[in-house]
């Protein structure tokens, strides 16, 4: 097994980049990982870029940033955003998770810019790497009960794909204790639709 494993999470300001970090980095180190996170903001308030490195290793701590061209997975909430990680961190080893629902920033609300064609962009993942694997979390989130719950989604299709090598038990004890009460039992659903969704992938009938 690869060591360390580079994880990066790409995505804009309110799609919970930092609750699926904790998550991630809980759950890493619940099964003996060694962690080292890292963010970085654009805009982070709402629409603006925001990027969370996560580093595991059984035998060091490393640096909080991934070198560029080091990811070994790329989780991208946004598919401009999972783009532009896949560009700077990407390789043909890369493993890429990609929501395809664009989230529009002001420029295109406002119409003064022009957002990237949806298939350019995927066809892009797919031109860096031969492992592109399209989630439509936000769309599983909404059948769970709340589009916001996108998140917890992709983290359900992470453990689904058994990138990581953390079993489903440990995420979903994690999301039990960092999540609220209140809203537990949605982030569980969404949880277990993204695993399935992996699997579904993984395993066609």
């Amino acid at each position: 097994m690869k060591d360390p494993i580079n994880l990066l999470i790409a995505g804009v300001g309110g799609q919970g980049n930092i609750l699926v970090s904790e998550i991630l980095a809980k759950a890493a180190a619940a099964v003996g990982y060694k962690v080292t996170v890292g963010e970085s903001y654009g805009m982070s308030q709402r629409g603006g870029s925001v990027s969370s490195h996560i580093r595991l290793s059984r035998k060091s701590i490393y640096g909080p940033i991934i070198p560029a061209g080091c990811a070994d997975v790329i989780i991208g909430f946004e598919p401009v955003e999972a783009a532009r990680a896949a560009m700077e961190f990407g390789s043909p080893g890369v493993k890429i998770i990609v929501n395809p629902r664009p989230v529009y920033p002001v420029g295109v609300l406002m119409g003064k810019d022009n957002y990237p064609d949806i298939d350019k962009l995927l066809g892009k993942l797919k031109d860096i790497s031969a492992q592109v694997y399209i989630i439509e979390s936000t769309e599983i989130a909404s059948r769970a009960g709340n589009p916001v719950m996108q998140n917890i989604v992709m983290v359900g299709a992470l453990a689904g794909f058994n990138h990581l090598f953390i079993p489903r038990e440990t995420f979903v004890r994690i999301i039990s204790q960092v999540v609220p009460e209140k809203v537990l039992d949605l982030n569980k659903t969404a949880f277990s639709m993204g695993y399935n969704a992996a699997q579904e992938l993984i395993n066609p009938e």
